[in-house]
């Protein structure tokens, strides 16, 4: 017996306090038939128990197939909490075809202090990344540890008005990102690295929750996001020197019923 996304969505709709929800996607490059859509359904759901508060939720392909197993694509939940002044969340992700381990994220949150860690718990608990964010008037300073690569940065962060800068800073690279509002529908934030590379994004309001975003990186690639209200399209232009190589197209609109 055949199973398809209806069916699937008769399930969740059923077993669902909230909406779920329906994302459908092109694939990126070229493609000659409706293969090229990957139409997924996500759903999510909330409760509390004593002073916890709990959400959960699951994304599933919505494509037609006999094997009802092979459609949830991932599990989540996530548990907040608060324990003295600090604010508490942990949330933990899973690939609904390998329960073998999780990926998880820890965040706690005191006042202008918040720390950020990342984990895999499986058949033991590791530890990958670790940071921390203080806040001190205009200036935002974050010191980070990737435990997996054995390497750190830091980022410096300043804003006031219409203008902020960003500094990150490594043993081995420092970049700059200066990002200037320059008018209600303009915004400007050019990069550059010490090893000399150079990007420019211009992002540009197009009103009623519409933005149109620009990404140049010379001699490397030209990337246009462009979001309409639920519509989101994506495209990617490798390019050598003035000379446009390909493109890569994505399109994505999400359903809420």
């Amino acid at each position: 017996m055949k199973c398809t996304a209806l069916a699937l969505l008769t399930v969740l709709g059923v077993a669902a306090a909230g909406k779920p929800q329906l994302s459908i996607s092109v694939q990126d490059g070229n493609f000659a038939d409706l293969g090229g859509l990957d139409p997924s359904l996500t759903w999510e759901g909330s409760t509390t128990s004593g002073d916890i508060d709990i959400s959960y939720g699951i994304e599933a392909s919505a494509k037609p197939t006999s094997d009802i197993a092979s459609l949830p694509r991932k599990i989540w939940g996530k548990a907040s909490t608060t324990v003295g002044d600090w604010g508490v969340t942990a949330r933990a992700d899973l690939d609904a075809q390998d329960l073998s381990s999780a990926d998880i994220e820890v965040d706690a949150v005191n006042g202008d202090l918040s720390i950020h860690l990342e984990a895999n718990a499986g058949e033991g608990f590791s530890v990958n990344k670790i940071e921390a964010t203080k806040v001190v008037d205009d200036f935002t300073v974050t010191p980070r540890y990737d435990l997996t690569t054995e390497s750190a940065d830091v980022v410096i962060a300043y804003a006031s008005g219409d203008t902020s800068v960003e500094v990150t800073a490594s043993k081995d690279a420092q970049s700059v990102t200066i990002t200037q509002k320059v008018d209600d529908d303009n915004t400007v934030s050019p990069t550059i690295t010490s090893s000399g590379d150079i990007s420019v994004e211009w992002e540009r309001s197009l009103g009623d929750d519409s933005s149109l975003t620009t990404t140049f990186k010379p001699d490397d690639s030209i990337n246009v996001e462009w979001k309409d209200s639920a519509w989101t399209a994506t495209v990617n232009m490798p390019i050598d020197g003035t000379d446009i190589t390909g493109a890569n197209v994505g399109i994505k609109r999400e359903v809420n019923f």
